[in-house]
């Protein structure tokens, strides 16, 4: 098995831990395999407490933490928690299935392992638990023997929205008045006069990009290509969202990517569920994502925010919330009618020179 798929290092945010980690401290993310997905990305994870267990190579201790686990399975449901067993030995991923709740990491050559400082460069391994807040950052650490300790933990643990103590709230910014109603209307007729098609997600397959169709996506995009209607659009955006942009964020927008006008259908099954807009290659240049409602005559459809909880989303009709790539979001089903959304990414001459690098690299590759 190849090791974990390299992520932008603009995206991940913890790194080979050199010391082990501590109460506070962000999670490594990495790619790789599962029974289920042959490249599970960790960072999909948040939003829920994960416990993980980074499984000792002796068998009867492995038996051990594996009966413990399976004795208290109804902890783990997704939806509060979530385990991840990483395990290396072939024996365990021969017979290894995911299941709601529970997930195998297949690290045949250790490479998580070494990336959480459970095994160290000489060979020698420390079993542990590792427990995760719903932001992937520890929230604490037991040795593998610990089970019933660690357990007892997870049944006491709060829900994953008031893991903070206190209430947390996304950092986003939802600013009114971006679009006049108007314009708002020709949008959505230019929409409707296409129809639009179902667009995937991006994935990277070693150092390329590539769009996939996926089941968690389910939305009609149309792309405006009349350079007086982008003209207008820029103009808008320029004028009445950047400076609220540059206020809040510190951030100076100098680059707008696609000028997309999207619909989730509640007879489509309208969603998009939780994801992130700049972990590959390709869209590591995007630094903020953009949501203009078109129209409010529809139910649900409102973006959330896992890692801070049940708290949802709406701008106004003509407003947009604008919130950083990095961040985990869904939109959440439509259940009746139609939304209507322009859906921009905005960025700055890093994010370009990051983009042209890409495209460069690409240029230069043996074809796919």
């Amino acid at each position: 098995m190849s090791a974990p798929a390299p992520r932008s290092p603009a995206t991940r945010p913890g790194a080979a831990a050199s010391a082990p980690l501590q109460a506070g401290d962000p999670a490594p993310w990495f790619t790789a395999a599962t029974p289920s997905n042959p490249a599970f990305v960790f960072d999909n994870a948040a939003g829920r407490y994960v416990l993980m267990a980074f499984l000792p190579s002796d068998p009867v201790a492995c038996g051990k933490v594996l009966a413990a686990t399976a004795a208290n399975r109804a902890l783990f449901d997704d939806a509060k928690a979530c385990v991840f067993l990483v395990t290396s030995d072939p024996q365990i991923a021969a017979t290894a299935r995911d299941m709601r709740g529970l997930r195998w990491v297949l690290d045949a050559d250790r490479a998580v392992a070494r990336l959480y400082g459970a095994l160290a460069p000489d060979g020698t391994e420390t079993p542990v638990w590792l427990l995760l807040d719903p932001t992937l950052r520890v929230a604490g650490r037991a040795p593998i023997e610990e089970a019933e300790r660690v357990f007892n933990a997870v049944r006491a643990l709060p829900a994953p929205a008031d893991h903070a103590g206190v209430p947390v709230v996304a950092p986003v910014l939802i600013v009114p008045r971006v679009f006049e109603p108007e314009f708002c209307a020709r949008l959505i007729a230019l929409h409707a006069a296409d129809g639009g098609g179902f667009t995937g997600v991006m994935r990277d397959e070693g150092e390329r990009t590539v769009a996939v169709m996926d089941e968690n996506k389910k939305r009609r995009d149309i792309w405006i290509k009349d350079p007086a209607l982008q003209a207008q659009i820029r103009d808008a955006l320029a004028r009445r969202l950047f400076p609220q942009i540059h206020n809040a964020f510190q951030f100076q927008v100098t680059e707008i990517e696609r000028y997309l006008v999207s619909c989730y259908d509640a007879a489509d099954g309208g969603v998009f569920r939780p994801h992130r807009d700049n972990t590959t290659w390709q869209t590591a240049n995007r630094k903020f994502a953009c949501s203009i409602n078109l129209n409010d005559d529809f139910d649900g459809g409102d973006l959330r925010f896992p890692e801070y909880g049940l708290v949802r989303h709406r701008p106004p009709l003509g407003g947009a919330v604008v919130f950083s790539c990095g961040l985990m979001h869904e939109a959440m089903p439509v259940t009746r009618g139609r939304r209507y959304a322009l859906l921009p990414f905005f960025y700055d001459d890093a994010g370009r020179r990051t983009l042209e690098a890409y495209l460069q690299s690409q240029e230069n590759a043996p074809e796919a």
